[in-house]
């Protein structure tokens, strides 16, 4: 049995079928003070987030019983919002942006250094932390401006019910505002999985586009998410949960 920390906090649930990689990556995590359930299978995942809530989730994507993208996109669908890091073999371009695109928020290729595993783990329960602070569990909506934004549904809701349906991307870039009202997030702060690059492309501010495009719709709505000149955006406040 792999030994735990006895200040528990928080859980993170490992999906690896390899049996070596999944021990190792255990006993890395387990040096961390959060509770770690290993997993081999997509069924056995399901029965372990019936016993609870997890923090984070590593994901392998070649599975006996299914694939960890169409994982990630199903948990994010059912409104799952702890942090989700894949772990695979698949090093194409194309499965590393549609990972990111249906939830994932990071991606890492095996071999790995189980360190820089370790680094991104604590950074990504670190972020949550800080993004989680203001939201009340319980809540169902967000209040921003003219618009409600649906936690559980991952929608965009106007006071006569008219839905605008948000991607993966777009929802998980606006709830990085909403847990930071008035606060001015850089570029690295809001793709914190692309760190190493976002500063040098432009994905993020195509992202913010479309987002603010899609907020636009309703009166007053455009003008949520401003600029701050080389720092970053800001959605300013207040923002109230309902």
């Amino acid at each position: 049995m792999i030994p735990q920390s006895p200040a528990s906090d928080g859980r993170i649930v490992v999906l690896e079928d390899d049996t070596d990689i999944r021990e190792l990556i255990t006993v890395q995590l387990a040096r961390e003070p959060q509770r770690v359930d290993a997993v081999g299978t997509v069924a056995e995942l399901r029965a372990a987030l019936d016993e609870g809530p997890a923090d984070l989730l590593v994901l392998d994507l070649n599975l006996p019983d299914g694939d960890g993208l169409e994982v990630c996109r199903e948990l994010r669908a059912e409104g799952y919002e702890g942090a989700i890091m894949m772990v695979t073999a698949r090093e194409g371009p194309i499965d590393r942006v549609l990972g990111l695109e249906l939830g994932a928020d990071d991606y890492l290729t095996k071999p790995f250094e189980p360190r820089e595993l370790l680094a991104r783990v604590r950074n990504l329960l670190r972020r949550s932390r800080v993004f989680d602070q203001g939201r009340p569990r319980v809540a169902r909506f967000a209040r921003i401006g003219p618009w409600r934004l649906d936690l559980h549904q991952r929608r965009l809701v106007t006071d006569d019910e008219r839905l605008v349906m948000l991607s993966s991307a777009e929802y998980r870039l606006l709830t990085r505002f909403v847990d930071a009202p008035n606060q001015v997030l850089s570029r690295e702060e809001l793709a914190p999985e692309r760190s190493a690059t976002v500063a040098f492309d432009r994905t993020i501010d195509i992202q913010i586009s479309r987002l603010r495009h899609k907020l636009a719709g309703e009166p007053g709505g455009g003008e949520l998410i401003l600029t701050v000149r080389s720092e970053g955006y800001v959605l300013p406040g207040p923002i109230a949960f309902e």
